[in-house]
C-alpha cells in the first residue's frame, strides 16, 4: 500500500469519496442491481438502509473530525505544522485549516511577544510591592581576584525562527537560563571586584549580551536577545558588613585625598602669588639701590672733582653737610678760631654769622 499524502483540503474530500461512493460507481458499472431493486424483497433493503445510515454517521463523524482541523493563529503568533511527526511549514496570523491529530499536529507561540528569563532570583509575586526569591546557587559566582559576589541578572528576547525554537531546542527557558548564567560566569571571571561594583558594570552587560548572543547562534536557537540586566550586584549576605566597612574606608580616603587636593589647590596659588610679589619687590629695590649706587658714584664724582678744585673747602663743606645728616634738629655752633668771638649758627635756613663778644 503506498502512501497516503494529503495537500490540502480538496484531497480529504476526494479521498472521501472514494470511500463512500466510488464502490458504488464500481458496481454500476458492472450492472449489478441496485440496492432498492433487490429480488428478495424488503429484509435486504432494509439492511441496505442501515448500512447507509451507519455509512452517513460515519461520514458526519469524519467531518466533525475533519473540522477539528480548523484553528486560528493570533496577530502576535505563529504557527509550525507536523504532518506524521515531520514539520511540514510555518503559518502566520488568520484562520487556518490542518490535519487533526495524530495524523498532524500544530504549535502555536507568540512570536512577537518579550520574554524574560531571570537568573539569580525568582519574583514570587509581581506587587506592587514585589517580592522575589534569591537563588545564591545562580547568583554566587567569582570575579577574577578571587573574590565571591552575588548577581542577580536578567534576560529579555523575542523568538526571530519559529521553526529552530521548537526543534533545536528541548526546552528553551532553561536553555537560555543556562547560557546567560555560563555567560556572565566567563565575563565575571575576567574582572576584578572593585570593577564589578562600581564602574564596570555597563561593560560586563555589553561583554555578557554579546557572548550570549554568540552561544545562543551557535545552537541555532532561533532565539534573538532584547537585553540583559544586572539587577543586583554586591557582596554575599555573610560579607556584606566587611564590604561595608571597606566601602566606608574607601570613601573617607577618596575624601582625604579631595580635601587634601582642595588645600593644595588653595595654597599653592597663594604662595606663588606672594612668591611673585616678593620677586617684584625684590627687583624694585634692586632698581632703586642700582639707582642710588649710580647717583652716589655720579654725586661722588662731582663731589671729587670740586674737591680737586678746592680741597680744603670741599672738605668743610663735607664735614659741615655730614654733621647736618647725623645731627639733625641739634642746634650746631661753629667757632673760627681765628675770630676770637665770633659764632656761625648754622640752624634753620643754612649757614648765619652771627658774632658775639666773648667776654
Amino acid at each position: 500500500m503506498g502512501e497516503i499524502r494529503f495537500d490540502d483540503l480538496e484531497d480529504v474530500k476526494r479521498f472521501i469519496r472514494e470511500i463512500f461512493y466510488g464502490k458504488d460507481e464500481k458496481r454500476n458499472d458492472q450492472n449489478e442491481p441496485p440496492r432498492d431493486e433487490d429480488p428478495r424483497g424488503g429484509r435486504k433493503s432494509s439492511k441496505n438502509h442501515i448500512k447507509g445510515g451507519l455509512g452517513g454517521i460515519i461520514v458526519i463523524l469524519f467531518l466533525v473530525f475533519l473540522g477539528t482541523g480548523i484553528y486560528q493563529v493570533g496577530p502576535d503568533e505563529e504557527a509550525v505544522l507536523l504532518r506524521f511527526g515531520k514539520y511540514s511549514k510555518t503559518v502566520g496570523p488568520g484562520m487556518h485549516w490542518y490535519f487533526p491529530s495524530p495524523i498532524g499536529k500544530r504549535y502555536v507561540v507568540k512570536t512577537t511577544k518579550v520574554y524574560r528569563v531571570e537568573i539569580g532570583f525568582e519574583t514570587i509575586e509581581a506587587g506592587p510591592p514585589a517580592r522575589y526569591q534569591n537563588i545564591p546557587e545562580e547568583s554566587l559566582m567569582f570575579t577574577g581576584d578571587e573574590n565571591m559576589i552575588d548577581v542577580d541578572f536578567s534576560v529579555q528576547y523575542k523568538i526571530s525562527n519559529l521553526k529552530d525554537y521548537i526543534f533545536n531546542v528541548r526546552d528553551q527557558y532553561e536553555t537560555i537560563k543556562s547560557a546567560s548564567e555560563s555567560a556572565l560566569r566567563q565575563v565575571v571571571g575576567s574582572k576584578g571586584i572593585e570593577e564589578t561594583l562600581t564602574v564596570g558594570k555597563e561593560r560586563i552587560q555589553e561583554e555578557t549580551r554579546e557572548k550570549l548572543k554568540e552561544i545562543l547562534e551557535s545552537y541555532g536557537t532561533g532565539i534573538l536577545i532584547i537585553g540583559l540586566q544586572l539587577q543586583d550586584v554586591g557582596p554575599p549576605e555573610e560579607v556584606m558588613q566587611a564590604f561595608k566597612e571597606v566601602a566606608n574606608a574607601r570613601e573617607d580616603r577618596a575624601r582625604f585625598i579631595n580635601e587634601a587636593n582642595g588645600y593644595r589647590n588653595d595654597i599653592i596659588p597663594n604662595a606663588r602669588g606672594q612668591a611673585s610679589q616678593m620677586i617684584n619687590r625684590a627687583e624694585a629695590y634692586k632698581e632703586k639701590r642700582i639707582k642710588e649706587s649710580q647717583g652716589d658714584v655720579a654725586k661722588f664724582i662731582k663731589l671729587s672733582e670740586k674737591y680737586s678744585l678746592g680741597k680744603e673747602v670741599t672738605k668743610t663743606r663735607m664735614y659741615l653737610e655730614t654733621m647736618e645728616k647725623t645731627m639733625p634738629g641739634i642746634e650746631k655752633i661753629i667757632v673760627d678760631p681765628e675770630l676770637k668771638g665770633s659764632i656761625i649758627n648754622l640752624i634753620g635756613g643754612g649757614v648765619e654769622a652771627n658774632e658775639k663778644t666773648n667776654n
